[in-house]
């Protein structure tokens, strides 16, 4: 039995080691008729979209490897996006996320609303989230509803959709390479003036007069609807001045040095923002009066090679060079990883709206554009670095956890291992092994995230039963080395390395069970006999999940909610009141009950037993007397680990050491004290034949 289960320990590791990292797997269910899912495009999870006839009708790819934009959580927001060869949304459904205020808050109905409203539109439109501003502002801007007290999350999910369509779009619509957008060169120092910025067209201007205006109007039902351009057709308008403020030395030709710091702080916060100043000398003033500060104005709109760039106001507070032009001015940003590039041309263009009736009236627009781009001198460019798999991403983010984590587990299996007897006769044990777990809560489970579910090998099992990609094992590498040392641990030691020294939620039942001493609070233990009933309920609850696994895996996350971890752990209990209640329940437990959960319910401490039979050698060592007469490890044992006949039962023991004191000390172990009385203990029936 121990070698079968070795094998297949073995096996699992083997198969992780080489998952394939490709979605396609994952994503072909997800295409439906008349639709199919064609080859691989490239190697960033790009697939062409096939029609019923086969032939090719658009694109189907994953944001987060296209556009990674770290969420709440610090992940990105996977979702999968369908669009035709004309840049339409098809579809876009969500894959996978972390976005606390819908994992523990809204729930995922509100979001899986707010995706639909991509179906019908283009990239090419200007989609923002948010709401028109009064009735006429914003004609030209496409906007989509957002979530309320979630506006943050779904602008982010926002951002990515459009990153990842538009670097589609870049490469496939196009047929070119789009190049590394450019980014400001703080280091170049180039002494300029606002008449230089003029000259090098570094800031340029764009006048349109009433009568132009006026023109564009021609011949439609808003010809006539601007009574001050009829009665000063000579009269400017537009005077709309535009420049870049991303290069230091061109921020320093307009800004004063208050608004420069100013600015600086700005972009020390948002580095992947280019600051553009906006100013319009006449009467049209860049936005209209119900415009909302830090949201996309509303009579602006920019492009770039054809496809929308988003502007956003800065929502900063300046001021200018006496010799810049006055009037209303703003500074807008635009994001970089969103594709836009600040030394190549692209077009802002400002929209002129007019009213025709009284009553709900009708709004027309006409549109003028100011072609800009800032010199290639002011910006660095750089080479692409080779593109890594994402398991390869995911362990260089998290390098420096990685790195703690190492050392933090060398040094318990040091400790644990050739060193287990030193630790375990330290005369601060209890300190040490309490500080040791006050650590594996705040670092493995709240900071890292570590906390091991029975979900992670119920999935692995679903997996491999479809034959899918075990690929999501690798994009968790702090998770995934945890495992390996459980592992490790199964052969070593049993289960008790995971379940009693890096369990975060087992080290709180720990911390309660302690304050529940400190505070006097009455203890109870069910009898022996209940106590080993009760130890088979987490056995029966492993196979209750495999089975949900097996013929109703679309239960499995509900079902998995036996473990209060993601409650405890994961979500630090902001949750919905039933959660936090079922987790707070296990704690409030162990203040009378040594760790219930861990002894009677866990379903990864059933799979970890299990595991544990691998186990290569008893290491608690044991003498002729334990047992036999000598019952004082056994009746110590808060886990009831330990047989009437002496011998551990290591598919309970959480390797907790107290045991080992007990054994090791002159001062407590019966044999040795009477030993070193000379009254050696003698066996019960020999006490009996000396009466």
């Amino acid at each position: 039995m121990r070698a079968l289960l070795c094998i297949l320990w073995i096996c699992l590791t083997a198969v992780v080691a080489a998952a394939d990292p490709s979605p396609r797997d994952r994503i072909a269910p997800l295409i439906v008729p008349p639709y199919a899912l064609g080859e691989a495009l490239d190697d960033r999870g790009v697939y062409s979209l096939l029609n019923s006839g086969g032939a090719e009708a658009g694109y189907v790819f994953e944001t987060g490897p296209l556009a990674p934009l770290p969420g709440f959580s610090g992940g990105p927001i996977n979702m999968l996006v369908m669009i035709d060869l004309q840049g339409t949304f098809i579809d876009v459904r969500l894959l996978d996320h972390n976005e606390p205020i819908f994992v523990s808050g809204l729930g995922e109905a509100p979001f899986l609303k707010f995706l639909e409203q991509y179906r019908g539109h283009s990239i090419n439109e200007p989609l923002v989230v948010g709401t028109p501003y009064g009735s006429g502002g914003g004609a030209d801007l496409v906007y989509l509803d957002g979530v309320t007290k979630a506006t943050a999350s779904v602008r982010i999910a926002h951002e990515s959709i459009l990153a990842a369509a538009l670097a589609v779009a870049r490469e496939r619509m196009q047929g070119i390479q789009s190049a590394p957008p450019a980014r400001p060169d703080p280091g170049l120092d180039e002494p300029l003036t606002w008449e230089d910025l003029v000259a090098q067209g570094i800031a340029r201007n764009l006048r349109v007069t009433n009568a132009e205006a006026d023109a564009a109007f021609a011949g439609t039902l808003w010809a006539t609807d601007d009574p001050e351009a009829r009665a000063d057709p000579d009269g400017l308008y537009l005077d709309l001045w535009a420049v870049d403020l991303g290069p230091p030395s061109v921020a320093r030709a307009v800004l004063s040095p208050e608004s420069l710091s100013e600015l600086g702080r700005f972009l020390a916060v948002s580095p992947q923002d280019e600051p553009i100043l906006v100013i319009d000398t006449a009467r049209h003033g860049l936005v209209s009066k119900d415009f909302v500060r830090n949201t996309a104005p509303d009579l602006l709109s920019a492009t770039q090679g054809g496809l929308p760039l988003a502007l956003r106001d800065a929502d900063l507070l300046f001021e200018t060079l006496p010799e810049v032009p006055e009037g209303t001015a703003m500074i807008l940003r635009i994001d970089r990883r969103l594709g836009f590039d600040p030394a190549a041309d692209w077009e802002l263009s400002a929209t002129a709206l007019r009213e025709h009736g009284q009553f709900q009236p009708e709004i027309g627009s006409a549109h003028f554009t100011l072609t800009l781009a800032a010199p290639e001198r002011f910006f660095l460019r750089e080479t692409p670095p080779e593109k890594l798999a994402p398991w390869q991403e995911a362990i260089l983010n998290r390098q420096t956890d990685l790195w703690a984590l190492t050392g933090l587990l060398a040094v318990m299996l040091a400790a644990l291992g050739p060193g287990m007897n030193r630790l375990a006769d330290h005369a601060l044990f209890t300190p040490i092994r309490l500080a040791t777990l006050v650590v594996v809560t705040g670092f493995i489970g709240f900071w890292g995230q570590g906390q091991l579910s029975i979900v992670t090998p119920l999935a692995t099992l679903r997996t491999a039963l479809d034959g899918g990609s075990l690929a999501f094992l690798l994009y968790d590498p702090f998770s995934l080395l945890i495992w390996a040392t459980a592992i490790l641990g199964f052969v070593l030691w049993g289960r008790g390395l995971f379940c009693g020294w890096l369990c975060p939620f087992g080290a709180l039942q720990e911390f309660a069970h302690h304050a529940g001493r400190l505070l006097r609070l009455p203890q109870w233990d069910p009898p022996a006999r209940w106590d080993g009933r009760l130890k088979w309920l987490k056995y029966g609850l492993l196979a209750a999940l495999v089975g949900v696994t097996l013929f109703a895996p679309g239960q499995l996350d509900t079902a998995a909610e036996v473990e209060p971890f993601k409650t405890a752990i994961t979500t630090f209990f902001l949750r919905d009141w039933p959660f936090v209640a079922y987790a707070a329940l296990w704690l409030v437990l162990s203040l009378f009950t040594f760790k219930g959960f861990c002894r009677w319910v866990c379903p990864l401490g059933a799979l970890m037993a299990i595991g544990g039979l691998i186990r290569g050698r008893d290491w608690i060592a044991r003498r002729k007397e334990c047992g036999s007469p000598c019952q004082l490890c056994r009746v110590r044992c808060k886990y009831g680990a330990i047989k009437a006949s002496g011998q551990v039962a290591y598919s309970e023991c959480f390797q907790c050491l107290d045991c080992v004191t007990i054994h090791n000390s002159p001062a407590a172990c019966v044999p040795l004290v009477l030993a070193g009385k000379g009254r050696p203990l003698a066996p019960p029936q020999l006490r009996e034949a000396k009466a």
